[in-house]
């Protein structure tokens, strides 16, 4: 049985560029993209998996990175708040949330981006959540649901009102 300690080939693939790692298997994918890559953009927050700050998106499902081993996600699609714009620009949601103050310090920023934009996903996909009616055929893209849907990214600074005005207008912008 290996040590945890021993060196382990990894093949991460963020952003679009693929990294060839050798890791400790107790290295969480939070502290392989910060330390090892070099993508400071997802932050370290409560470093248990209760804040939400280092959010990522894996195959395009959101996690909270610190919580996860980085062998886990070998040759996964890992994308950071780093990833989201293109060449075009800023993703609409980074547009947004600039737009509408959704963000005080910015600590938590990247995580709440990249959170909204998975939830968004999951909400265009017909996903429920706890508030959602039980023989609701439309969900509607309630404030009661961007609250439900976002409530594992917290947010110190109470910026609360600018983040749900931030998701809602890049709603409507992605559902164009």
């Amino acid at each position: 049985m290996d040590s945890p300690l021993a060196a382990h080939s990894v093949t991460l693939h963020v952003n679009g560029r693929e990294h060839k790692l050798q890791l400790e298997a107790r290295v969480s994918l939070l502290d392989a993209l910060r330390e090892h890559i070099g993508l400071t953009g997802t932050k370290k927050g409560c470093n248990q998996g209760a804040c939400g700050a280092c959010t990522v998106l894996v195959n395009g499902e959101r996690i909270n990175s610190c919580f996860a081993l980085a062998v886990q996600y070998d040759g996964m699609k890992i994308t950071t708040i780093e990833g989201l714009a293109d060449a075009n620009g800023l993703h609409p949601l980074q547009q947004a949330f600039v737009k509408h103050d959704g963000f005080q310090c910015g600590y938590c920023t990247p995580g709440q981006i990249c959170s909204a934009a998975a939830m968004i996903e999951e909400f265009r996909g017909g996903a429920p959540s706890a508030v959602t009616e039980l023989e609701a055929k439309d969900i509607e893209f309630s404030d009661l649901e961007i609250q439900e849907r976002m409530s594992g990214n917290l947010c110190r600074c109470g910026a609360y009102v600018g983040i749900n005005e931030a998701i809602r207008d890049a709603f409507e912008v992605l559902s164009r």
